[in-house]
């Protein structure tokens, strides 16, 4: 990896993406879905950075609009210093080169139609690479890479298993040689044991390549084991960022420890005391005023529904948006 690790890679400040909702006879916009709402993180290079929280509360569309996948509504998105949202097509044509994602489903990111050299080596196609014998010499050297064999870059893609669909998808990712890679819920469809072939080949590959990933996940034990720092989000928000190993040893945020005591525990003799969160997620089309986790939280307060809090610092490498997240640290 590379020495220096406080430089930010990807920077976004107050990104904002809303989803308008039409209705009506002529169909105005009478309400929008506010799946991120300024959002602040820095990216280092060549660190793993997780990022956590529950179904829809807008890890996805944040790793999306990092790569104008999805368009922000408002925002910044800076790539090593530069704000890429100010960048014309062919310059964020070009910036793709840098930037690639690995998606969630590795039985639908492939298209069944062409084989896997065709699959792997349309990248490298549609970035000026004309010569089928060079493409063909790269599709070899990346499937070496990610522990496939030369003979499957003519097969299909109904002729893997899930975990070695995920490689493909890995060794695609791989082929313009990115800076940064989204892993947007890169192993959640695979079996526990696959699961585990394939982070340790991300990890590989990041210490051999000097990768920076943002790895998005739902599940916190993967997350904890690859992951230098984690972000948690909820309903379009970061609440609290910390060290991993900082966050799994002292969650200061409500949130934060209501996920991690639902994180089952890989041995029946310990018992864990469960937080259990009243009431169902708000809604993202009408968020609650103040903090958006007052409505369900165990130690708000009058001042929760008035004021929204900010990302202070609790430690050092350790911040959290809670009024109270001093006094839960301790």
């Amino acid at each position: 990896m590379p020495d220096d690790r406080s430089t930010p890679i990807v920077q976004t400040k107050n990104l904002v993406k809303h989803y308008p909702i039409h209705g009506g006879i002529f169909m105005k916009q009478i309400a929008a879905v506010q799946a991120l709402d300024g959002v602040n993180i820095d990216i280092l290079k060549g660190e793993t950075i997780g990022l956590v929280g529950e179904s829809g509360c807008g890890k996805s569309t944040l790793g999306r609009a990092i790569l104008r996948i999805e368009e922000p509504t408002s925002g910044q998105v800076f790539f090593e210093g530069k704000n890429i949202l100010e960048y014309p097509p062919e310059a964020m044509r070009q910036l793709r080169k840098q930037m690639q994602i690995i998606f969630q489903d590795p039985f639908s990111s492939l298209n069944p139609r062409k084989t896997i050299s065709q699959i792997i080596g349309e990248p490298l196609l549609v970035h000026g690479v004309k010569s089928r014998t060079e493409r063909d010499h790269r599709v070899m050297e990346l499937l070496n890479v990610v522990g496939l064999r030369p003979e499957h870059m003519r097969r299909y893609p109904y002729q893997f298993s899930g975990g070695q669909r995920q490689r493909i998808g890995v060794g695609r990712a791989l082929a313009l040689n990115p800076k940064l890679i989204i892993c947007d819920e890169a192993v959640s469809a695979l079996d526990v044991s696959i699961q585990a072939q394939v982070i340790n080949l991300l990890k590989d590959l990041q210490e051999s390549f000097g990768l920076t990933y943002l790895f998005i996940s739902h599940d916190l034990s993967v997350v904890e084991y690859i992951s230098d720092r984690v972000a948690v989000m909820y309903l379009g928000k970061l609440v609290e960022i910390a060290d991993s190993r900082l966050l799994y040893q002292n969650p200061c945020h409500p949130y934060t420890q209501a996920l991690l005591s639902a994180s089952p525990v890989p041995d029946p003799t310990v018992k864990r005391d469960r937080v259990i969160l009243k009431g169902d997620v708000p809604s993202p089309i009408d968020p609650p005023s103040g903090c958006r986790f007052h409505t369900r939280c165990l130690y708000a307060m009058d001042i929760c529904s008035r004021q929204e809090p900010e990302m202070e610092p609790i430690a050092a490498g350790h911040e959290a948006a809670c009024f109270f997240a001093g006094e839960l640290s301790s």
